[in-house]
């Protein structure tokens, strides 16, 4: 984990750049990427799909400069907005590479997508085919459609991160999905080209995949037999990325596909996110103080909080806390914590950790997923920035903004 960030002289560095002198100049906190990590977590990918067309879910970090990274190594972009689609226009990625997902869409996007040939649309419902195909008519486009099946197939992720099963918001019913297929089929304002699949997030157990994947195929190859025209599979994403306690790599997924897919019967693509970025950022953050409640719980308290690293909050999820510059000394227990105003505000609870004084500096490890893409500036709190590092190079790739900036947002109203 974080093989990207490592001591040097006995300080922790991103790549060849001290982590020490990028807070010297950005200040805490802030996100720290890796770009030989990005770069080198997409190629594992691509060896393990050599034939595949690998989408970035650009909803895991849609940092422009991280786009840009990954477009240049190879990667097309899976998106769930206008926004996160107009994201990898800007980092150059073409819209015959661009994947749009997502079960509410609006009229307004699926406009803007129609606007852009080449890209696939996958259809979550009813209702959107049907409000596709008069948007489609009225443009006088033909839009490459996929429909996105539910499997209804557990994945035994965190409940609020699963998404194939017969209860989640999400995908067609797979019991419902060949009759959509059939209707697209016919609808000449549509060019439906395959079918799509997303069972959740942070799956380590090839089992759901398995499962999943061998339902789609079926439902393909019925469709198949039907002479509709079915020439792509969407297999998602989801597989676990490493937050301390170690993760599968892109080969287990590679291995099952060879195994159950023929080489040259479907066109595949994959929407890998978090195991592409999570390992690959850090947030840096600084040591505010330390508050030792007599024989209570010693606090460590960070200027990074929820706000900036939502997910232990959301998810009870845990990055783990290294120091940048580790003090020798006996371990102790901590709870670490940030300074906004929600008991939530928390990272960890009674983890042994070495001496911290107040200014150390210290990492959450594996924050480059679902990090800075959901940070907010709560409590009036500045958005927290980013940077990019590649070798001894490194660059501020999102300002913080100043408070002068946060408020010139909010115009008062006219009669105030």
């Amino acid at each position: 984990m974080d093989s990207a960030f490592h001591l040097v002289d006995g300080e922790l560095g991103a790549e060849a750049v001290p982590l020490s002198a990028i807070a010297q100049a950005v200040g805490t906190p802030v996100y720290v990427y890796s770009a030989s990590r990005l770069r080198s977590n997409f190629s594992a990918w691509r060896q393990a799909f050599p034939q595949a067309h690998i989408a970035y879910a650009v909803k895991a970090n849609g940092n422009l400069s991280v786009l840009r990274t990954l477009f240049a190594a190879g990667a097309g972009a899976d998106t769930v907005s206008e926004g996160e689609i107009r994201r990898a226009l800007a980092a150059g990625c073409a819209p015959e590479h661009i994947i749009f997902s997502g079960m509410g869409k609006t009229d307004d996007e699926l406009r803007f997508a129609l606007s852009l040939p080449g890209i696939q649309i996958n259809v979550e419902s009813e209702p959107e085919l049907d409000r596709l195909s008069e948007l489609a008519a009225r443009a006088d486009a033909r839009p490459l459609v996929a429909i996105r099946v539910n499997p209804d197939v557990a994945a035994g992720a965190h409940a609020k991160i699963a998404t194939g099963q017969a209860h989640d918001k999400f995908g067609v019913p797979f019991d419902q999905t060949a009759a959509l297929y059939r209707r697209a089929a016919a609808d000449a304002a549509l060019q439906p080209v395959g079918l799509a699949v997303h069972i959740g997030s942070q799956i380590a157990d090839p089992a759901p995949f398995e499962a999943a994947w061998i339902r789609l195929r079926e439902l393909a190859r019925n469709l198949r037999t039907e002479g509709l025209p079915l020439t792509r599979l969407d297999l998602g994403g989801g597989l676990a990325a490493d937050y301390g306690a170690g993760a599968p790599t892109p080969q287990l997924l590679g291995d099952l596909a060879v195994r159950l897919f023929p080489p040259g019967e479907f066109e595949l693509s994959l929407e890998p996110g978090r195991s592409i970025v999570a390992d690959a950022g850090v947030l840096l953050t600084r040591i505010t103080h330390v508050n030792q409640r007599g024989d209570g719980p010693r606090f460590l308290v960070l200027d990074a909080g929820m706000n900036d690293l939502l997910r232990p909050a959301l998810y009870d999820a845990v990055h783990p806390l290294r120091p940048v510059r580790p003090r020798p000394g006996e371990q102790a227990l901590h709870d670490i914590v940030g300074p906004v105003c929600e008991s939530s505000d928390r990272f960890a609870g009674d983890v042994r950790l070495p001496p911290f004084e107040p200014g150390d500096l210290a990492i959450l490890s594996a924050a480059g997923a679902y990090g800075a893409s959901m940070s907010s500036e709560y409590n009036a709190r500045p958005l927290v920035p980013e940077v990019l590092v590649d070798g001894e190079r490194w660059a501020l790739v999102r300002p913080r903004p100043t408070f002068a900036e946060m408020l010139s947002r909010e115009p008062l109203a006219p009669w105030l």
